[in-house]
């Protein structure tokens, strides 16, 4: 057994039968990481390891021999984004060196469920920069702390995607069983489609937000990484709850699930109505990637599709602006900040510009241009500009966008090509789940989007499943030192 390789359901059947430990399962990780993350391959995703990870995999043991297993997610190992709050010995920096020192007061909500759930949290993963809002020129997976993330399918020659770029790197590489990653607008769809992963954007509210370093609150989501749509049900499924200290996950009460995995159907295709988008969105593609994208259109029909192939969303041309993202940025980042340890000398958005301002050749190697953006909104979100964007987001993307095409074929959800069509879907809030779809000729991975309305999650996992099971495309990367 590859434990590297091993699904979430095998590694506990595992533990139960006695076959290996919550222990051996983590120094096994810790091996991997050891030798292929900062040495050999150089993938760079981990940010740091969790001092306390054997500890709680060894407890987690012990648990089990004494009163069971708590579920399936008991004694195995996860990874965090490294701007998703652990109140533990690990910091939480959104991947900035003015955030170096930073430890966060209190676990994040979703992290206060993994813990409850039994997860070992193994360690933190690198990310592209505050999730790829301070310059509008970053590389995808670079940070000033933890440098440049690498893709294992091709280092150094594949995009890893980002913001999620260690999330996803990680998980292709064997360093844990899943990874959190979270997403603004295509941060976990982009890096799964390029690591050719399993990734949930959830319909926002599904997940709280809060522990969360933000950047805006309309859009954000935590949501899993994995290896496979069962893995990614599982983990979904541990994260969800409503949250007093989260307004948004009010909207998910009596909608959001215990189990996600009732949802696994291989014949879950059969007799859907699904909608192909190509347009503008497939034109960048090469020839091969676009007969990739054909390739997983005929799984579809032979799975027992009804593919309307060629729609259009209505406003998929539209001039799409960051305006939203820039204002409650101010305000969100602020509030964060004010959440940390009253020693933490850095109190708002402004004081983050001047330090990295003052330590500019190793914090701004690509600028700031978005911190310096957002500094000058009023930080109220009481502007007109910023309230007449958001109501025309929602129109343009709810109402005249997915809505409008869905109705008008009578769809049950859409399919575009990797993650394009992630930032629409995360303007209307709406959910989607990315699947592995093949390989070019040099190795380089393509996936496929599926995406729907509002907490359509569980349609969403049984298609995306089905797919998945009809296809069988993943294959693990050849890491040169192995």
């Amino acid at each position: 057994m590859l434990m590297h390789e091993s699904s979430i359901l095998t590694l506990q059947k595992a533990m139960e039968e006695g076959k290996t430990t919550s222990r051996e399962l983590t120094l096994s990780f810790l091996k991997r990481i050891a030798a292929f993350d900062k040495q050999g391959v150089n993938i760079n995703a981990i940010s740091e390891v969790n001092p306390d990870a054997l500890h709680i995999a060894e407890a987690m043991d012990r648990e089990r021999a004494v009163s069971g297993s708590r579920g399936p997610l008991h004694g195995i190992p996860i990874l965090i984004k490294d701007n998703i709050a652990t109140a533990d010995g690990m910091h939480t920096t959104a991947g900035s060196l003015a955030m170096a020192d930073s430890y966060a007061s209190v676990d994040a909500f979703l992290v206060s469920r993994l813990r409850a759930a039994g997860a070992v949290l193994l360690g933190k993963t690198n990310l592209t920069e505050w999730a790829n809002f301070i310059s509008d020129h970053m590389p995808n997976g670079y940070s000033s702390r933890g440098g440049q993330v690498l893709n294992p399918y091709g280092p150094d020659v594949f995009d890893v995607g980002g913001s999620s770029a260690g999330s996803g790197a990680a998980i292709a590489a064997g360093f844990a069983v899943a990874a959190v990653g979270t997403e603004t607008s295509g941060s976990i769809l982009n890096p799964s489609v390029r690591n050719s992963l399993v990734g949930i954007k959830p319909t926002v509210g599904l997940i709280s937000r809060s522990g969360i370093i933000p950047i805006a609150t309309s859009q954000d989501t935590a949501g899993p990484m994995t290896r496979t749509v069962e893995d990614a049900a599982i983990l979904l499924a541990a994260m969800t709850g409503n949250d007093e200290q989260d307004p948004a996950t009010g909207r998910s009460i009596g909608l959001a699930r215990s189990d996600y995995q009732s949802c696994l159907d291989k014949d879950g295709l059969n007799g859907a109505r699904v909608g192909i988008v190509r347009s503008r969105y497939l034109a960048k593609y090469s020839q091969e990637e676009q007969a990739l994208y054909d390739e997983a259109i005929t799984v579809l029909q032979e799975s027992g599709a009804t593919v309307i192939d060629a729609v259009k969303i209505p406003t998929e041309e539209a001039n799409w602006q960051n305006a939203v993202l820039i204002h409650e940025f101010k305000s969100g980042i602020n509030a964060y900040l004010k959440t940390l340890p009253a020693d933490f000398p850095l109190r708002t958005l402004k004081d983050l510009i001047a330090w990295n301002q003052a330590h500019e050749s190793q914090a701004l190697r690509f600028g700031q241009v978005l911190f310096e953006k957002a500094e000058q909104t009023s930080g109220s979100l009481a502007d007109a500009a910023y309230i007449d964007a958001r109501l025309s987001d929602l129109e343009m993307s709810q109402t005249h966008g997915i809505d409008a095409v869905m109705n008008e074929h009578q769809l049950d959800c859409l399919v575009f090509p990797m993650s394009e069509g992630a930032s629409i879907a995360a303007r209307a809030g709406y959910p989607s789940v990315s699947v592995p779809a093949g390989y070019t000729k040099e190795g380089k991975p393509f996936g496929i989007m599926f995406t729907g309305k509002a907490f359509q999650e569980p349609t969403l996992i049984r298609f995306a499943y089905a797919y998945e099971q009809k296809s069988m495309k993943r294959m693990a990367p050849s890491l040169l030192a192995e």
